[in-house]
């Protein structure tokens, strides 16, 4: 299975840092976010990764390159003339490079312990999402879940934790242009096509300056 990390993202929250570094570069505990990912991924049994960059996409490419020091074979989606396409529009550019099978993709600016699983098998389901316990700066969650199944409507909802495994099929008919992942979910999940499971372990969204302090103490 291949693997896409978001990074394309300009990172408005996380400015005056994010105007010199990109978000997925900034360090948690002497080590960029993007690293943590490559190296869990690789452990993980995953040996091609996607990365979609455009805000200072430069920089990401010379300070991971190929991936060879990893272990890994990278590739880059270079969204830089688009002007970044967001979570789904990135996802339908790189389609290209990830292939007709089912795929993982993790944002770029999180940090958890989750365990990559390189032979998910998603079945007849277009998706199948990672949530996480509501954080402080999401207490109303993003989707409900009863049992295995993800509800757009719940009385208890959790935080999507931006970790997903996706079907190319999720994104067919999706044109090509700046493109939010959260409505192409909603329409598959009210298809009963998106599977999930709750996360309750260490999980961080990295979006601000605070957050990033926290989580370095």
């Amino acid at each position: 299975m291949k693997a896409m990390i978001l990074c394309a993202g300009r990172g408005e929250r996380m400015r005056p840092l994010s105007d010199t570094i990109p978000k997925p570069l900034l360090e948690v505990h002497g080590k960029a976010l993007l690293v943590w990912h490559l190296e869990r991924l690789a452990a993980s049994g995953f040996k091609e990764i996607v990365i979609n960059i455009a805000h200072l996409g430069y920089k990401i490419s010379e300070a991971i390159g190929n991936g060879s020091q990893y272990g890994l074979k990278i590739t880059y989606s270079d969204e830089s003339k688009e002007g970044a396409l967001e979570s789904a529009g990135g996802i339908k550019k790189a389609l290209p490079l990830l292939g007709d099978k089912t795929f993982l993709v993790v944002n770029g600016d999180v940090f958890c312990d989750y365990a990559f699983d390189a032979d998910f098998d998603l079945g007849d389901n277009l998706a199948h999402l990672i949530l996480v316990p509501n954080p402080e700066h999401n207490r109303d969650g993003d989707f409900g879940l009863k049992e295995s199944l993800i509800l757009n409507d719940s009385s208890t909802k959790y935080t999507f934790s931006g970790i997903g495994y996706y079907s190319p099929k999720l994104f067919k008919d999706l044109k090509y242009g700046k493109s939010a992942l959260a409505p192409l979910l909603k329409d598959a999940i009210k298809k009963y096509r998106v599977s999930g499971e709750l996360f309750k372990k260490i999980w961080h969204d990295i979006g601000t300056p605070q957050r990033l302090e926290n989580i370095n103490r």
